[in-house]
């Protein structure tokens, strides 16, 4: 019997995706991802796997777990991945700046909204309904790594004692990364049983649909791995961030906010290791406590922010820097310019060795497919990583729900819109903008009421 005409088409790989139709997807993807790194994962395994064929389900999977093991925001990453892999280095870096400048742009024009007109009633009293829901997500977030992570007593010890060591012993989070990536090469040897995750796909593999780069596809030319291409991009990369960190120093010098803040961002990007959530604490540390850009309650503010546009939320960093630029007054009675030379300056230091991690590591991923797995330190890792988001969870709660007034006491009316918003995320999988959205009108009839 022959096959219909229907089933021969879908039956054959899609026709050579062209980098012009490249450029409008990942524009739009950079336009339309919202709900963090999971959504926004589940957006391109929903367009790029099912829809349009562009890449097969296991190839799909095999970049995304390289990405989850790396320091960064994975969903950007991933997207760089593709890229590179579908049009060379000119494929992923296009996918990384779209997917990450429709993010930067509205959070620029968020934050010079916020610092000219922030105090004004209708804004503040929006920004006092987003600042509970933001502690909801935290703690959703926690409790939801918490589930696929925890899944061994050790582990669980670890997440307490990442918890303590941040929340009690003000320990850095560097040092906690370090303490479990160690106690998971031990624990790798004397309990193995107990540092064994089983990932769990995404999607059953079967029969599927050729893809356009499909499970047997021979992997191209430029993505086969040599050690002069891994030497010399990484060279690259590394020389990029010295000559525009250098150029930052001879411009105003060693000390002065745009060179610490390219320091500060640099080590910050070799350091988020399980999402925003988790080097939230360090942000915090380093930008309030140690350089003082800004206060707490401008850092909640712009975690409010954060959660309401698109791309990744470890996109914050242009806030900070915008908010560090203006406040410090860098070129003078130009303030608008100094803040968004504060927030081009953080997301070059934060994203481009996402983009150097990719270009020069993914030929060695390509070399290994089929190979790549979760070894014990990383799972150690990513069990402080729950007790770090948690003490994340505590430290906005406690400058939400107890605001920094004489009398101290509780804020009552906002601890309830959080404790509704942390249960319509937990228990009712609420979506995320619906619920800042909801929170925003809340605070903002709340803002007019005597």
């Amino acid at each position: 019997m022959p096959t219909p005409p229907a089933m021969q088409a879908s039956s054959t790989p899609p026709a050579p995706v062209s980098l012009g139709t490249a450029f409008w997807y990942w524009l739009k993807l950079g336009c339309v991802s919202f709900g963090g790194p999971a959504g926004q994962i589940a957006m391109m395994h929903a367009e790029l796997v099912e829809k349009r064929r562009w890449i097969s389900e296991q190839r799909f999977l095999h970049a995304l777990n390289y990405c989850m093991l790396l320091p960064g925001p994975e969903a950007t990453q991933l997207a760089i991945y593709i890229g590179w892999l579908m049009h060379r280095t000119r494929g992923g870096i296009l996918a990384g700046l779209l997917f990450l400048l429709p993010s930067l742009l509205v959070l620029i024009t968020l934050s010079s909204i916020y610092m000219a007109y922030g105090n004004i009633p209708a804004i503040a009293g929006i920004l006092y309904g987003i600042k509970p829901a933001v502690v909801a997500i935290v703690v959703a977030a926690a409790w939801r790594l918490s589930r696929r992570t925890l899944r061994s007593p050790s582990l669980i010890g670890i997440a307490l004692a990442s918890f303590i060591a941040i929340t009690a012993l003000q320990l850095p989070f560097p040092l906690i990364v370090l303490g479990a990536c160690l106690l998971g090469v031990a624990g790798g040897y004397v309990l193995p049983g107990q540092f064994h995750l089983i990932s769990t796909p995404h999607g059953a593999a079967g029969s599927h649909l050729p893809a356009l780069i499909d499970d047997t596809t021979p992997t191209p030319p430029h993505a086969r791995f040599t050690w002069t291409r891994l030497l010399s991009t990484s060279l690259a990369g590394i020389l990029l961030m010295c000559l525009a960190w250098l150029a930052l120093a001879l411009l105003g010098g060693r000390d002065q906010p745009l060179a610490q803040m390219a320091v500060f961002f640099s080590k910050a990007a070799l350091l988020t290791f399980g999402g925003a959530y988790a080097v939230l604490p360090y942000l915090v540390q380093g930008a309030v406590d140690h350089y003082h850009w800004l206060s707490s309650a401008q850092m909640m503010d712009g975690l409010a922010l954060g959660e309401t546009t698109p791309g990744p939320l470890i996109m914050i960093v242009a806030f900070i820097g915008f908010v560090g630029g203006w406040s410090h007054a860098i070129f003078g009675e130009h303030l608008w310019l100094a803040g968004v030379a504060g927030a081009l300056v953080t997301a070059w230091f934060t994203f481009l060795p996402s983009f150097i991690f990719i270009v020069a590591g993914a030929p060695v991923v390509e070399a290994t497919r089929g190979n790549l797995r979760l070894n014990a330190p990383l799972t150690a890792i990513s069990a402080a990583v729950v007790g770090v988001i948690a003490s994340l969870a505590v430290f906005f709660g406690r400058h939400v729900f107890l605001p920094d007034t004489p009398s101290l006491h509780l804020d009552w009316l906002a601890i309830a819109i959080g404790v509704a918003a942390a249960v319509a995320l937990i228990k009712f999988q609420m979506g995320t903008i619906k619920l800042l959205l909801a929170c925003a009108i809340c605070g903002l009839v709340l803002s007019y009421l005597p």
